[in-house]
């Protein structure tokens, strides 16, 4: 599965460089959002979109959710390379959630380097975050495809359905980041993760699914698979901070133990507060809600959450989640390779170490 990421990502991002180039001058302006009432400063957005959007891509990130939309064309029996610039939507908007989540939740690193509004300020980052929300729509209306209006329209309405509920899952998160107390069951944390890190991969399906004219219950059927994936990705991600937290010993790295600086309740921390002693969940919930935490005090979580058995319980949980997306899965025709490469999708969400 890496080899495909591999393989494919030069081409999403070459791809993505034809919606956002990496050197904007006006000529692109003027095709891109309409000639200008006045004149663009395009050195001024340069610096204000290009230039932090591409900083953030240039890092890493495995495009998965691009290649995942075009395995699905091929799964659905087209050819994938047809669709190329509607795979850059789920990764553009994935990309804006991320620089936008970042300021939300105080985050300090991403990807291996300051996260953008530490690099480019708040301000920026906001903007430019909040700009790939709304990019990717101009595929739609420039319409690389060739589609009827009836399924442009139906692209136009999931995507607004999609992201108005990916904010339903954030400000849970939000709100539950900035209370104290563990307040919250495992069906709420899951729906959150449904809200939030399902969206994106709810769009991939069913955009995969419109705009290569599959009928409702394929794209209903495609969609319910990839949410369960999605949410055994979050789940695996989450458990798979605290495992290199646990193997990094107490050598800790600005990159290790986010989770657990950011006082994220993930679904161990719900997990621990309901199975471990009470005196363990006081120190949970005073280590979690703390401002800083030293490497002792991070060490400490993952020592509370591995004695109350919750690392391994996640990791269970997400695995069943994937088993869950692949019965999903099952019951759709799609053809058999590409059928087999989704499924390997949804197994390499819980085994990948990185």
């Amino acid at each position: 599965m890496r080899d495909v990421l591999e393989q494919w990502r030069p081409v999403i991002d070459a791809e993505i460089e034809r919606l956002l180039p990496r050197t904007v001058d006006e000529a692109y302006l003027a095709d891109f959002f309409g000639p200008a009432s006045y004149a663009y400063s395009a050195e001024t957005i340069q610096r204000a979109l290009s230039d932090p959007v591409w900083a953030l891509l240039d890092r890493g990130g495995k495009r998965w959710r691009a290649v995942l939309f075009l395995t699905f064309c091929e799964a659905f029996g087209e050819d994938p390379e047809a669709y190329l610039p509607y795979a850059c939507i789920p990764e553009i908007l994935h990309n804006g959630t991320i620089i936008v989540d970042d300021v939300e939740d105080g985050a300090t690193m991403r990807r291996g380097a300051p996260a953008l509004h530490h690099e480019y300020g708040v301000d920026v980052a906001l903007n430019a975050g909040n700009a790939m929300y709304f990019l990717p729509l101009k595929i739609i209306t420039r319409n690389p495809g060739d589609l009827d209006a009836e399924t442009r329209l139906a692209a136009y309405e999931m995507l607004m359905d999609e992201l108005n509920r990916t904010h339903l899952g954030q400000g849970m998160d939000i709100c539950w980041h900035n209370e104290r107390a563990i307040d919250l069951d495992e069906d709420e944390y899951l729906e959150m993760c449904a809200c939030k890190t399902g969206c994106l991969g709810r769009i991939v399906a069913r955009l995969a699914a419109i705009v290569t004219g599959q009928d409702r219950e394929t794209e209903l059927g495609a969609a319910r698979y990839a949410e369960r994936m999605s949410v055994a990705f979050q789940v695996a991600d989450d458990v798979l901070d605290v495992e290199t937290s646990m193997e990094a010993g107490g050598d800790f790295g600005k990159g290790v133990g986010n989770d657990v600086r950011e006082g994220k309740k993930t679904l161990m921390v719900i997990h621990a507060a309901e199975h471990a002693p009470a005196e363990d969940v006081a120190r949970l919930e005073e280590l979690l809600w703390a401002e800083e935490n030293t490497d002792d005090e991070v060490r400490e979580v993952v020592d509370l959450l591995d004695a109350a058995g919750s690392v391994t319980y996640a990791r269970e949980r997400a695995e069943a989640l994937s088993e869950g997306a692949l019965d999903h899965l099952d019951a759709l025709a799609l053809e058999p390779e590409p059928a087999e490469r989704l499924a390997a999708f949804a197994r390499f969400v819980v085994d990948r170490d990185v």
